[in-house]
């Protein structure tokens, strides 16, 4: 098991390469459309877009939340 003050460490790991799986996918079909050794090439852009959106997602996430938490309001 995992100790929980690991959790949004763990989190930005799996959120980050999920969407940088799906944006750079998408991105490279845009750009390139389903040319020969397309998933190859996905394949490369996700590992480099993963590689930015990992630590950006750790260093950006407690400051985006705390933005978001002074916008929001607090219950009753």
């Amino acid at each position: 098991m995992i100790p929980p003050r690991y959790a949004p460490v763990v989190i930005a790991f799996f959120v980050s390469g999920a969407m940088s799986f799906l944006v750079s996918g998408l991105a490279t079909w845009r750009a390139l459309g389903m040319i020969p050794g397309f998933t190859g090439i996905w394949m490369v852009s996700w590992i480099f877009a993963w590689a930015v959106a990992f630590p950006a997602l750790v260093v950006f996430r407690p400051v985006v939340t705390k933005v978001v938490m002074r916008w929001v309001k607090q219950g009753p």
